[in-house]
């Protein structure tokens, strides 16, 4: 994806796109500029085509090579661009006659080998019904690859046919491809320098559980106060109603917006605090010998027994 696009915008930028295109005559059959059968893999024409195979890619093409792994998938990859090449070439040999002559520039070939692998591998997760017609949700991947096929027909069409036929001869395993793996040395090259530029692959890892609020070594919960000391006023006139910084209401009691914060991040009140006691904390610590006495008793304190403490402690861990 991201080849594809820097390949796209600096034809764009150096106005050369023109020299992307597969066409068999004349610039084939009479000036013999065979590079183009390779060249014409490595942009899309126009903005509207790269966006919608951006799309088709992102939602099909990642499932794919994770089932794969990267180096099925690059074999994958390398075996269907040859062969969808061939087949190129030897349609536009056949079909001249027809008036088909001409195949916009863009991976169509490598694109619909990919879906054709999505269809076979990939299973529905859901379906639903338009009128009498039974749909699942892969059917929005298809009608992006279905614009795809026919932007700039018969030249499109043309290509996402061949497509279709190089995925349905690698997964049957007519020619004996499916066994075929790049060799160690291009895996070795791409991960030593080309993974390096794309990044990491492996995504952040996101805790699924909001942190419990600091707490000090006595195991109190620390909350935040205002330290200032309030502005002196004039003893003849009343002083103004002051909202505290902890989030309570002058007369004492937490505010509804308090509340509404504890209850998402699972804290509780200091008026609602389980004191832990040291034999609870000692045997949750003969039990968890790797946790820190810290998270021991803030796992005592927003549970009501130890049993509770346990399960905790247990999902942390």
């Amino acid at each position: 994806m991201l080849a594809l696009g820097l390949g796209s915008a600096t034809a764009f930028i150096f106005d050369v796109k023109h020299y992307f295109h597969l066409q068999l005559v004349p610039h084939i059959s009479q000036h013999h500029q065979l590079w183009r059968l390779l060249t014409s893999q490595l942009i899309i024409g126009n903005s509207s085509d790269f966006m919608v195979a951006q799309l088709v890619l992102f939602n099909i093409a990642v499932n794919i090579e994770r089932t794969f792994g990267s180096r099925k998938y690059g074999s994958f990859l390398l075996v269907s661009l040859a062969l969808s090449i061939f087949l190129e070439f030897a349609s536009l040999l056949l079909l001249y006659r027809t008036g088909v002559n001409y195949i916009p520039p863009g991976p169509l070939t490598l694109i619909f080998a990919i879906v054709y692998q999505h269809y076979r591998i990939v299973p529905t997760v859901y379906q639903f019904r338009i009128s009498s017609l039974d749909i699942s949700n892969k059917a929005f991947h298809y009608f992006l690859a279905f614009l795809l096929a026919i932007s700039d027909p018969p030249g499109t069409t043309l290509a996402a046919t061949i497509g279709i036929v190089t995925g349905y001869m690698y997964r049957s395993d007519l020619l004996n491809l499916k066994n075929w793996r790049v060799p160690p040395s291009v895996e070795f090259f791409s991960k030593r320098f080309l993974l390096p530029l794309v990044g990491s692959m492996r995504p952040p890892r996101r805790s699924n559980r909001a942190l419990p609020p600091e707490a000090s070594p006595s195991g109190i919960l620390i909350r935040d106060q205002t330290t200032a000391p309030a502005a002196a006023t004039n003893s003849d006139t009343p002083p103004a109603a002051e909202t505290p910084a902890n989030g309570t209401t002058p007369s004492g009691r937490p505010s509804m917006v308090s509340q509404w914060v504890d209850e998402l991040t699972g804290r509780r009140g200091t008026e609602g605090l389980h004191v832990p006691t040291e034999v609870d904390i000692a045997t949750l610590a003969s039990m968890f010998p790797d946790t820190r006495r810290e998270e021991i008793i803030s796992a005592l304190q927003r549970s009501d027994n130890i049993q509770s403490a346990v399960e905790v402690l247990l999902q942390r861990s």
